[in-house]
């Protein structure tokens, strides 16, 4: 293959809220069935990448788990592999990642020791479909030294979380603006970038001689006018969860029947890691209107235009709307849940009412824990 992949799964930020607290934010269950990594990683296996690096930190423990065998993406090969990396201590460095570049010089080893002429950079928080052999086509083909996968947002979206950025006709960038307050252009980057790792390499390095940290900053901004950036734009659906409203959003994506169509049935497909549990049980009484139901979950209330993950138990005259039940979550007897994200391993008490009257209400109850 004429690529690596790199994987940027070690952020974390507070927009994420009480769900981030335990989890980083590529580990977020995504659709009932997948984690957000997912989607990246199948992307790397959709398009022929053969050796991926995921670069992690943050509340690391959930998706290291999840990572701890790659053949659920078929990385289980003899030649290249899955590969995941923390932050080392070593007698040169005592740091944690201090930034996305910051981590790829951290492991810059990997780098060197391959042989692929081109590296693919992506993020772990991106919900999307790609193939990145058209993107790597596209390099090529303007003879761009980076050339950074970028996505049209709806006038008036939030901007503030995003590189904003602006292409000639030529699609080269002229300008790029990294989580502005407010901006005069409606295209962002997706954090998925295409660059030769000669390049990379000596880019990395120059950045940590000058203690610069930072991908975005220190080297696409501050290199824009010097070297040949372009932009590739997708077509399809994209999406970022790194905010509960974005990750809320995403889900209730999922409840579309088109969404649900183009990720669960047109090819290629998406790959997860696959827990061994025992269809959905509905039993007499309950009712479900448009929601996503997972493996291993029993329903005796009624569910609509939601999303349950796996092992939810719903009990007794329970009503659920407009929500997002993460994993191995026993819902009491009448209990209402409405506009809300019930964190995983939880236990929500019977006869509670929960409702999300002026956003999204996050559901976190420990004080009573009960057997199911």
């Amino acid at each position: 293959m004429r690529a690596v992949g790199i994987i940027l799964a070690g952020g974390n930020n507070h927009r994420m809220r009480e769900l981030s607290n335990k989890r980083a934010i590529a580990a977020m269950p995504i659709a009932g069935s997948y984690r957000s990594i997912d989607f990246a990683l199948s992307n790397m296996s959709n398009s022929s990448i053969q050796k991926v690096a995921v670069l992690t930190q943050y509340n690391a423990r959930s998706l290291n788990e999840h990572l701890s065998s790659s053949k659920w993406w078929d990385f289980g090969r003899k030649q290249g592999g899955l590969f995941v990396f923390t932050p080392t201590i070593t007698a040169d460095n005592s740091f944690w990642y201090r930034g996305t570049a910051d981590a790829i010089y951290q492991n810059l080893d990997f780098l060197k020791k391959c042989h692929e002429p081109y590296v693919i950079i992506a993020s772990g928080d991106g919900v999307y479909k790609l193939d990145y052999n058209k993107v790597l086509e596209y390099h090529i083909e303007k003879k761009a030294d980076i050339t950074v996968v970028c996505k049209d947002i709806e006038p008036g979206e939030d901007v503030t979380r995003f590189g904003v950025l602006k292409m000639n006709e030529d699609s080269r960038i002229e300008e790029f603006e990294e989580k502005p307050m407010v901006s005069a252009y409606n295209t962002v980057s997706t954090g998925v970038y295409v660059i030769r790792r000669r390049q990379l390499i000596e880019l990395i390095e120059r950045c940590a001689q000058e203690d610069r940290h930072d991908f975005v900053k220190d080297i696409l901004i501050r290199y824009k006018n010097l070297k040949r950036i372009y932009g590739y734009k997708m077509k399809n659906y994209w999406s970022n969860i790194a905010t509960v409203e974005s990750y809320y959003k995403t889900n209730m994506d999922f409840l579309k029947p088109e969404v649900r169509d183009y990720f669960f049935r047109q090819y290629p497909d998406v790959y997860s890691k696959v827990d061994d549990l025992p269809p959905a049980k509905y039993n007499p009484g309950c009712e479900v209107k448009n929601s996503l139901v997972s493996s291993g979950c029993i329903l005796n209330g009624y569910v609509e235009n939601s999303v349950l993950f796996k092992k939810v138990f719903v009990g007794e005259n329970c009503v659920i709307k407009n929500s997002i039940i993460l994993n191995d979550v026993y819902l009491g007897d009448n209990t209402h849940i409405e506009n809300c994200i019930v964190e995983s391993r939880d236990t929500i008490r019977a006869n509670s009412y929960h409702v999300g009257e002026d956003g999204i209400k996050i559901v976190i109850e420990k004080n009573e824990r009960y057997v199911l």
